[in-house]
């Protein structure tokens, strides 16, 4: 990092930790979600049940920072890229992932650590939840200062759903599909149940002012009959997968698997682009610098990659080692989601490690979030943060952080949730 860079990165560390700014008019954010859900005063009463989903202030972040993040992006694109990391992440994917119908995953998520040098790449989501969210977030910001209105100018939000459009057409084309989708279904498990349904209401919203019968629905909705996956007797033309069985082996999810093995339904993001992207597995081998050189990446691609810190799987052969360094390393399940079932090391008992040690999770060096300091009824706290960047085939969408205490990221933090990202 140059020094005019560090100078940048140590300013907006000064923003997070000084800056006050109470900057989410409430009021218009709940219009704004009102205006655009098929059913306002459900999206009201959502809304209010989840009081810790938005964050009231912003997050600040260098421009230096985020083209670092992006060349990270791009490094980890072009490795799936490439038919030796194929090969090699492939091997340990369910069968299904193998299967290749051309879509790239919408919504692909990128989650950073900010830190005193370039950011941590800490995992990679291919249902990343939130974007729509976020979207409305940052139209509801006020600016309070200089850095928050410059940025604010900057933000290109006004092209936002015309990207998001396009990438579900180009997902429809990748598959062979001309012309554009006439239905889009939004699935998840019991998604009314889901935090994150209040967005649900929000995409049904796009997906029909762009012309399309849209509906949110569960996977044991769905019926595969006749050749054509059908809700309710409708066919449906493209699948906005919100799933969290990347393989489609759970009880219900038959019908939705069947259509998709047989190619009679566009679904994004689907098995395979999971396998490439986001098995935590993955990062074992994006983190390996002598492996990284097998995958046909450039020198700045391979310089890119020193942004994933080292992680390794947990074996029978390891785990002695990793028990004495565990103070070093977070662990996940290799197939997890949502931050669950992850386990700081220096927080974890002996019980939980005997369960880890037994396989399916891998250990990855700690990379600690950067801090958020917000006035809270008069109180300041210092919370922590990550920031997603949502991308499509590389190209960024939106920038959106999550404010947090604990382990992992929730929703259950006071004054924490998604915050809008300032870029300066």
């Amino acid at each position: 990092m140059t020094d005019d860079a560090r100078r940048l990165s140590d300013r907006e560390a000064v923003l997070n930790s000084g800056c006050f700014c109470v900057t989410l008019d409430s009021a218009r954010l709940m219009a704004a979600i009102q205006a655009e859900a098929p059913d306002p005063d459900l999206a009201a009463a959502l809304l209010d049940a989840r009081p810790n989903l938005f964050a009231a202030m912003p997050v600040f972040l260098a421009e230096h920072d985020l083209k670092a993040m992006l060349a990270v992006v791009a490094a980890v694109e072009g490795a799936a890229e490439d038919s030796a990391y194929q090969t090699a992440v492939l091997a340990w994917a369910p069968a299904i992932a193998r299967q290749d119908f051309g879509p790239r995953g919408v919504f692909m998520g990128y989650d950073f650590h900010l830190g005193p040098g370039e950011p941590k790449l800490i995992e990679v989501n291919t249902n990343a939840g939130g974007a729509f969210l976020n979207a409305f977030l940052a139209r509801a910001q006020g600016a309070c200062c200089r850095e928050a209105e410059d940025a604010m100018r900057a933000a290109p939000m006004s092209e936002f759903e015309a990207a998001v459009w396009a990438m579900f057409l180009a997902e429809w084309a990748l598959q062979g599909r001309t012309g554009e989708p006439r239905s889009i279904v939004v699935v998840d498990d019991r998604p009314r149940e889901q935090y994150l349904f209040p967005e649900f209401l929000l995409a049904q919203r796009f997906f029909e002012r762009q012309g399309v019968k849209a509906w949110i629905a569960d996977p044991g909705e769905l019926r595969f009959t006749g050749g054509e996956l059908k809700l309710e007797g409708e066919a449906v033309d493209l699948v906005y997968n919100r799933l969290v069985d990347f393989s489609f082996m759970a009880p219900g999810h038959e019908a939705l698997r069947d259509a998709y093995l047989a190619g009679a339904v566009v679904l994004t993001p689907g098995p395979r682009n999971h396998a490439l992207f986001a098995d935590k597995r993955n990062l074992t081998l994006l983190s390996d610098p002598v492996v990284a050189d097998g995958f046909g990446l450039t020198p700045d691609q391979r310089q890119s990659l020193s942004a994933v810190p080292r992680t390794v799987m947990v074996t029978a052969a390891n785990a002695e080692n990793l028990w004495s360094a565990r103070k070093r390393y977070f662990f996940k399940p290799a197939g997890g989601h949502g931050g669950k079932a992850v386990y700081r090391g220096d927080k974890m008992t002996r019980g939980v490690w005997e369960e880890v040690q037994q396989g399916g999770y891998i250990a990855q060096e700690l990379a600690a979030p950067s801090e958020r300091r917000i006035r809270i009824d008069g109180e300041i706290k210092a919370l922590k943060l990550d920031v997603r960047v949502y991308t499509y085939r590389g190209s960024p969408l939106l920038t959106a952080a999550r404010v947090y205490q604990g382990q992992t990221t929730n929703f259950r933090t006071p004054g924490g949730g998604f915050a809008p990202v300032f870029v300066t």
